[in-house]
């Protein structure tokens, strides 16, 4: 509370700080509260989970759009407002790719417990033990689209433009120190 001297009383206003947690805790809420179910698998016909990263309607209020904040191992998968610059034909390719390859390594990731982050904007965030952020900026690079390799403490890796499956998951294996066979997830070590 901020408390101000008129005429010898004191008068207490709002703190500004505060109104503004209250707005963000709100929108988080919001957020949190209209994330979809998990899509069920895709049919044997040949379709594909669409990873939802390009918005026909390019929303300017697009959940995407909004920065994520990484506080666990994680792969970010970006698709920035560039590549729509791109020839329509080779936007629809590398945008099939990439969801192809992103879905090929799904059950790899889901297994060792690293989350998969679709994200539109151009910074993804890294929290700290000392409750900062470092950014990771991914606009300006070779592609528009990619990757972001990320295990807090650690470096992260970028992987700009499209990976094949088995390029992604080597990349995967090496950045995570996964075992070749990642059909089983690696024991909990419990005390």
């Amino acid at each position: 509370m901020m408390s101000a001297h008129r005429g010898g009383t004191r008068v207490h206003r709002l703190n500004i700080l505060i109104l503004m947690k209250l707005r963000a805790l709100l929108v988080l809420a919001l957020v949190l509260g209209c994330r979809g179910r998990p899509a069920a698998q895709p049919a044997a016909t040949g379709e594909r989970a669409d990873l939802g990263l390009r918005d026909p309607k390019d929303s300017a209020d697009s959940v995407l759009k909004t920065p994520r904040v990484i506080s666990g191992p994680s792969v970010v998968v970006f698709w920035l407002a560039e590549a729509d610059t791109l020839n329509p034909e080779d936007a629809a390719a590398a945008y099939d790719e990439l969801s192809a390859a992103t879905e090929g390594v799904l059950d790899a990731l889901t297994a060792f417990d690293i989350k998969l982050l679709p994200t539109n904007s151009e910074t993804v965030y890294v929290a700290l033990p000392n409750h900062k952020r470092r950014p990771i900026l991914v606009s300006g690079l070779d592609y528009p689209f990619g990757y972001v390799l990320i295990e807090p403490g650690s470096p992260e890796r970028l992987l700009t433009g499209v990976y094949a499956e088995d390029e992604l998951m080597d990349e995967l294996r090496a950045y995570f120190d996964l075992p070749e066979d990642t059909t089983r997830a690696k024991p909990k070590v419990t005390t």
